[in-house]
């Protein structure tokens, strides 16, 4: 409503209807009774029904039956045989407005009906009987009842015959035009009005079940009812086919591109579209009717577009008027129309009216057309495609080269959110946090009916019982972005917004405990690139931000946020935080000072471009922890909002021979913490034993051994020699095909009690192992149960036994890296990333059993 956004609506609208693509016409619409309004397409939800169904309607205080087809007989006029006609509908109230009955030209059961009538009951009229292809010969009795004024195909059927169309009901729902006892009923009183009368005159001929849609206003949940009314039109058809062409040349490209489908559905089906609303605001029509004081010209009436005009002011309406009718003016009388602009014609022309148009200001013509609009695909014909119809007729540019559609947020169950539910997320209440109870609050203070409010309380309690708790903007952007995969709508949960909300505070306290380790002297390079005395470490981590930049940049490129944000989330909490800043303490607290400044820059390096890969999607925390990094030169950015987002070409660091090497330290971290939750060594730190299968993993695993000992909490991590044997009292785990860990447990663990599991292990293994036997012993079973389920029974049975087959355990297998059964070559075990054990296919394995390479070419040791 600002002013310069309503001049530009007003120059709109004028020129538009200046050249004809505006007019006025009575046609039908979409009408709200409740909200006395035209509603848009948008506005209307279609409730489909599968039968019979008694709905709320606002204003009624009994509800109102819908989904069903109730049949009853138009009298043949001037028939002595008493013929008659039977019809169907599902809005019986219409009927008394029914201008005709329309059967098909090739039905034969109504070919000697040509050229005569029926006799309404209950209005002095004669029904003629029309010929019409719209018929479905198929469906009911192959009549159709013809109301015009009240049902969007009756009335194409009376244009195309010419028929009048008879308005019965007001713009309340009560019906006029209609004779007693039914005038001035609210329409669905006169529903059962008109179905008692048609019972007492003998022509109610059966009420039956029928699937149907019901259209509902989405804001005052009040029946849709299709009304004759004088409004407002803009004329599509050229408009639609430009929109069209743009998107087929490759003008303009719609993502994801599934929707051009959609588009050019829309356009190519494209109807003239009403702007006429009956509100009490927004932009107010500026179109006047036209009152003549000259007895030479006839008074107009209201549908007549001749005694319409528009004008930016009512002075330059008047005189339009005066040239039009050939008068003075002043004999010209101007009256306003009273009704508001469609809010999608005012948005529509968006993009040049906030800057400036049609002034050619500085802004237009530097930032119009625009490069990307970004919004939800089920406002793709409402919004996009009316800037784009408006932008190319008013500017005769697109507005923007690209459009992004996001997915449509429900709630964690997949449901549209609604305030009845109690499922409606406010993204302010996810941000700054509710209570139960201010949720509660929220719906006392709505418009939401009060018979819904407790309702609504139920849902706010199940899906909320400790209402919303704080998580702040940027992890609520994150997590949207987290979870948009395009075309797909987001089932939005809370407490994952929650977990991002804890990746922040995580984000804090590294980026807090990185700047203590750079120090209060610290002093960037002036340049990125490494120095050329960097560790292995060092060396991975910048190879894993290469790989993040990567994905970042790549993922941006093609709309694939997930992407994004899960390299970024994997870069920051599980290589930056969980492994190099854990391997970091120890050179910064030693004595190599040469190590610990390349570990300082490379450090700094990550903060630096890591917070800029970040900034997209949490841009307060990242500035702000930004801002406490000191600058690599005077001349640097400022700010993130001004600072390059990085690229593939500046962090060119991929090292493949660091990535090889760190991965096997996190393979043995991985395979000691397993073993360490397996006998619960909490605050004991045991030493590690590393057995090779060949000198250069050796040498490998020597390399990255004080890595391993930081990482997994061990005492000495030492590398056996090959064909050495380990210590006893260890627990063993596969680390690699080439590397086997021993963890150090005597004295640590206790043997009876382990063994006291392992014997329960194998005593539940047994009683379901004789289960599955019962089971399929059972009389019948091979005939009655599935072969498919016969099969998976037959895998659990020898699973649980431990026999031979082709499957590993759930308890052991996996994390040891054995094959259960009989075993492949030794090459095909390597290749999978695991051992083998030599045991043959009949081999019952009662205990789980420990399987590691020997380091002996060809020899395996138990």
């Amino acid at each position: 409503m600002d002013p310069k956004l309503s001049a530009a609506v007003t120059e709109g609208f004028v020129r538009l209807h200046e050249e004809g693509v505006i007019y006025r016409s009575t046609r039908l619409v979409n009408w709200s009774c409740t909200l006395n309004s035209a509603i848009s397409d948008i506005e209307v939800d279609k409730k489909e029904l599968t039968g019979r169904t008694l709905l709320s309607v606002p204003g009624y205080k009994e509800k109102v039956e819908f989904g069903v087809l109730i049949s009853f007989a138009y009298k043949v006029q001037g028939s002595e045989s008493d013929e008659e006609v039977v019809v169907a509908t599902t809005r019986i109230e219409t009927m008394l407005g029914d201008v005709a009955v329309a059967v098909h030209p090739k039905d034969p059961r109504y070919q000697h009906l040509k050229g005569k009538s029926v006799i309404h009951p209950f209005l002095s009229l004669n029904l003629p009987i029309v010929f019409d292809d719209f018929v479905d010969m198929e469906f009911g009795t192959g009549a159709v009842k013809i109301t015009p004024a009240h049902d969007q195909n009756d009335y194409e059927v009376g244009q195309r015959h010419g028929l009048e169309a008879i308005s019965i009901m007001d713009s309340q729902g009560a019906l006029v035009n209609v004779p007693p006892p039914f005038l001035g009923l609210p329409r669905f009183e006169a529903r059962k009005a008109v179905l008692a009368a048609l019972k007492e005159r003998g022509l109610f001929r059966g009420i039956k079940d029928n699937p149907m849609v019901v259209p509902l206003c989405n804001r005052s949940k009040d029946v849709v009812e299709p009304l004759l009314r004088p409004q407002w039109y803009v004329r599509c058809g050229e408009m639609a086919q430009a929109a069209g062409a743009a998107v087929t040349r490759g003008d303009l490209r719609i993502l994801p591109e599934a929707h051009q489908r959609t588009w050019h559905a829309w356009m190519d089906n494209i109807r003239d579209w009403c702007i006429s609303r009956q509100l009490w605001w927004g932009h107010r029509i500026p179109a006047y009717f036209v009152t003549v004081s000259d007895p030479a010209i006839p008074p107009g009436e209201d549908p007549d577009g001749r005694y319409w005009v528009s004008g930016r002011s009512e002075a330059e309406a008047r005189e339009k008027a005066a040239k039009e009718f050939g008068v003075s003016p002043d004999k010209i009388s101007l009256r306003q129309d009273e009704d508001v602009l469609d809010t999608w014609f005012s948005s529509g022309l968006f993009p040049f009216s906030i800057l400036g148009w049609p002034n050619q200001s500085e802004d237009l013509s530097v930032f119009y057309p625009g490069t990307l609009l970004e919004t939800g695909h089920d406002i793709l014909f409402f919004w996009v495609a009316r800037m784009v119809m408006l932008g190319l007729k008013l500017t005769g540019r697109l507005p923007f080269s690209e459009v992004y559609l996001h997915a449509i947020v429900r709630d964690a169950h997949g449901r549209k959110m609604s305030k009845s539910l109690g499922n409606v997320i406010d993204p302010l209440d996810v941000i700054y946090g509710v209570s139960l109870q201010g949720l509660h609050g929220q719906l006392l203070n709505s418009n939401l009916d009060p018979s819904e409010v407790e309702r609504a309380k139920e849902g706010q309690k199940a899906d909320f019982p400790a209402g919303i708790p704080e998580c702040g903007t940027d992890a609520l952007r994150f997590g949207l972005c987290a979870y948009t995969s395009q075309g797909r709508d987001i089932n939005l949960d809370v407490n994952r917004i929650l977990g991002y909300r804890h990746f922040c505070n995580k984000l804090w306290n590294a980026t807090k405990f990185a700047l203590r380790g750079l120090g209060k002297g610290f002093v960037p390079s002036t340049t990125s690139e490494p120095g050329g005395h960097e560790s292995l470490m060092d060396r991975w981590i910048r190879s894993r931000l290469t790989e993040a930049v990567r994905l970042s940049n790549q993922g941006f490129q093609a709309y694939d946020f997930p992407a994004v944000t899960t390299a970024q989330y994997s870069f920051w909490l599980y290589e930056l935080c969980d492994v190099y800043l854990e391997c970091l303490k120890p050179v910064l607290n030693g004595v190599d000072q040469v190590a610990a400044e390349c570990a300082r820059q490379t450090l700094y390096t990550c903060l630096d471009v890591g917070l800029r890969l970040l900034s997209p999607f949490m841009p307060f925390l990242t500035e702000e922890l930004f801002q406490r990094l000191p600058r690599r030169t005077p001349q640097a950015p400022p700010s993130l909002c001004v600072t390059s987002y990085p690229e593939p070409s500046e962090c060119s660091w991929k090292d493949p021979e660091a990535e090889a090497a760190i991965e096997l330290a996190l393979s043995i971290t991985r395979a000691v913490r397993s073993l360490r939750a397996d006998y619960n060594l909490i605050r004991i730190w045991p030493d590690c034993f590393l057995e090779v299968a060949d000198e250069a993993t050796g040498a490998l695993a020597s390399a990255v051994s004080g890595y391993v000992q930081a990482l997994a909490s061990t005492g000495v991590v030492a590398v056996l020699a090959l064909g050495a044997p380990a210590p006893q009292g260890c627990a063993v785990a596969l680390a690699s095909d080439r590397c086997s860990v021993h963890l150090q447990l005597q004295g640590l663990v206790d043997p009876a009690r382990e063994l006291g599991k392992l014997q329960a292990k194998r005593g539940e293994a047994q009683r379901q192992a004789q289960r599955l036997r019962e089971r399929r012993a059972a009389v019948g079973y091979l005939v009655k149960v599935p072969l498919k389920v016969q099969e998976a029974d037959e895998t659990k049975e020898l699973t649980s036994l431990g026999k031979g087959k082709t499957q590993k355990p759930s308890d052991g297998g996996r994390e040891v890296g054995c094959w259960w059964g009989a075993p492949p070559d030794r090459s095909r075990a390597q290749e999978d990333g695991r051992g083998h054990c030599p045991v043959s296919e009949d081999a019952v394995i009662t205990t789980p059993t420990l399987i590691t390479p020997s380091g002996t070419p060809g020899g395996w040791q138990q």
